[in-house]
């Protein structure tokens, strides 16, 4: 659990909350960990994340969401335009899907604070078509990155990349579709590995290879993000068998 975004574990035992899965105890040791406390930031001051769920609960909330946005790639997100911005700062955002609210998280020492925003609805992502396509993209980038002698610059990422199942393990609720915690073990291993390999230009001998290194890189970082929104979208979930 402990490799999971704030965001996730939200999405996770949020929606194992409201649908009755798990208890308040269950949901309150999962969202902490090692952190302290989450408060809901308001005009009346802080709120505990429970008592903010249950009046999103009573508004019409039945599952919540978690996204992953970039500059000029509002993943998951259908504004307004001051949510998407906020999300974007961060990175990561969940929504209290069918209560017209999303919180954005911040931390603050071994606190997170949440930030209320009014949410438009958007159409939940497809958990197989993202699957599909992380598997596609990662098949790509290696053969890019073959050609551009990866296994010279960083034999590691090389590595990582071949192996089509090496994911980050992850403990889910109950309820929690398989095919989702695996889809987000892998979207979460292939972040960490693109997101290092973004960072280091590794012995590039022009800004040219630099430049052919991050066109072979970006697409499977969007990817991956795009695949962890899916597995944190318990409304574009399979119906349970």
């Amino acid at each position: 659990m402990s490799g999971l975004p704030v965001t996730a574990r939200l999405a996770w035992w949020g929606t194992a909350w409201l649908q009755g899965r798990i208890g308040p105890d269950e949901f309150i040791d999962a969202m902490l960990g090692d952190d302290v406390a989450h408060v809901v930031t308001g005009a009346e001051g802080p709120a505990p994340l429970l008592l903010e769920l249950a009046g999103a609960r009573a508004r019409g909330a039945s599952v919540v969401a978690a996204a992953y946005p970039a500059p000029g790639d509002p993943a998951g997100l259908r504004g307004p335009k001051d949510l998407n911005l906020a999300a974007i700062e961060v990175g990561e955002v969940a929504l209290l899907v069918g209560a017209g609210t999303a919180l954005v998280p911040a931390r603050v020492g071994r606190a997170v604070e949440w930030t209320a925003h009014p949410a438009e609805r958007r159409p939940p992502p497809d958990l197989g078509e993202a699957d599909r396509r992380l598997r596609s993209m990662l098949l790509t980038t290696a053969n890019a990155l073959a050609a551009l002698d990866v296994a010279r610059w960083r034999p590691e990422l090389a590595d990582d990349l071949i192996d089509l199942r090496a994911a980050v393990p992850l403990t889910a609720p109950p309820g929690t579709p398989a095919r989702s915690i695996d889809l987000a073990g892998r979207a979460l291993h292939l972040e960490a590995v693109t997101s290092l390999a973004l960072d280091d230009d590794g012995g590039a001998v022009s800004a040219g290879e630099v430049a052919a290194r991050r066109a072979a890189l970006e697409p499977l970082e969007q990817a991956a993000r795009h695949a962890l929104t899916a597995a944190c979208s318990p409304d574009g979930w399979p119906p349970a068998s």
